[in-house]
């Protein structure tokens, strides 16, 4: 039997418990770093298939690392299963049907990212053990993948290193190798602070935190004519200074997600962001605290490896869609 004949029978061997493990994943929806029942569902499935399991790897308590062999190159499979606030939506149906009304929901599928990342790991540790070749396969739960950055502090703490080959993958409108890119990215909370007064009696007196936060959103929107064609900024008020209109609001929020094509020119746009924050404040009378939340590097893809990918999804053909 060819290689890649005997890996998939492997795999279907195993689906329909992967694909049990994916469906209970999608019925707990978790949000970053609160992924608790979702980390423990994927801890029972490696120690079911006997990898040796290291939780809360990086001091994060849903993030989990499951490895098999002792020996020869190490094979990394990552995966996730963090769901995404107020996109919850019956399976199935292709119009807006929330199962909760606000709640959590996979919107974009990791629930199937987690499950089948680890259905790979296990069929490439089953096909390893079959053959009697010596190579290490290691499954990364990694949390947070939605505005979280957890990867980051997993490369920051060495995890990576001894890394011989790391394949992920995402859920999508299309059946194909992704090439290597993606957008550096950086949440950066700028948080202004100011001085209340009574909007009515006494306004000259008050220093408006809101009123730098628009200022410093009219700013962005000025910037991006000025900006890479590549890159993206986007914002959410996380504090917009309270209910009161009668009151000078004397804190506001605002969070920042700027993205560009490499580091280099996140490095220069986070600069000019910070540029049109410390302006809104001096044209506001107020304070800017900067507080960056989480930051990503752009992918760097391995082109050999995308290339005979794509060569193994050519030979499986197009997904079957039904009526």
């Amino acid at each position: 039997m060819l290689n890649e004949e005997q890996i998939w029978k492997l795999v279907d061997a195993k689906r329909a418990e992967f694909i049990a493990l994916s469906d209970r994943v999608f019925e707990t929806p978790e949000t970053l770093y609160n992924e608790f029942a979702s980390v423990a569902e994927h801890v029972a499935a490696l120690k079911a298939e006997g990898f040796d399991v290291t939780e809360g790897i990086c001091g994060m308590p849903t993030a989990v690392m499951g490895e098999a062999g002792t020996e020869g190159p190490v094979i990394a499979i990552l995966g996730e299963f963090d769901a995404l606030p107020q996109l919850s939506q019956a399976p199935g149906v292709a119009k807006h049907s929330p199962i909760e009304m606000g709640g959590n929901g996979h919107g974009c599928g990791h629930n199937l990212l987690g499950a089948a990342s680890l259905l790979a790991a296990t069929s490439v540790k089953d096909w390893l053990a079959k053959n009697g070749i010596a190579a290490r396969v290691r499954y990364y739960g990694c949390p947070a993948e939605e505005g979280g950055a957890a990867k980051a502090y997993m490369a920051r703490d060495g995890l990576f290193d001894d890394v011989d080959a790391a394949i992920s993958w995402h859920p999508s409108t299309f059946n194909a190798v992704q090439h290597g890119h993606s957008l550096a990215n950086s949440r950066i909370d700028f948080t202004f602070h100011g001085k209340a007064a009574h909007a009515a009696a006494a306004p000259h007196l008050g220093r408006s935190a809101l009123d730098a936060c628009e200022l410093m959103n009219i700013g962005v929107n000025y910037l991006r004519e000025h900006m890479p064609d590549s890159a993206r900024v986007h914002y959410a008020y996380l504090d917009a200074g309270g209910v009161a209109p009668n009151v000078v609001q004397a804190k506001a929020t605002v969070r920042q997600l700027v993205r560009a094509a490499d580091l280099p020119t996140l490095r220069d746009l986070v600069a000019r962001v910070r540029s049109i924050a410390d302006g809104a404040a001096l044209m506001t009378g107020t304070e800017v605290e900067v507080k960056v939340y989480s930051g990503v590097s752009n992918l760097v893809g391995n082109r050999p490896l995308e290339e005979i990918m794509q060569r193994e999804f050519d030979k499986l053909g197009p997904v079957p869609f039904d009526d």
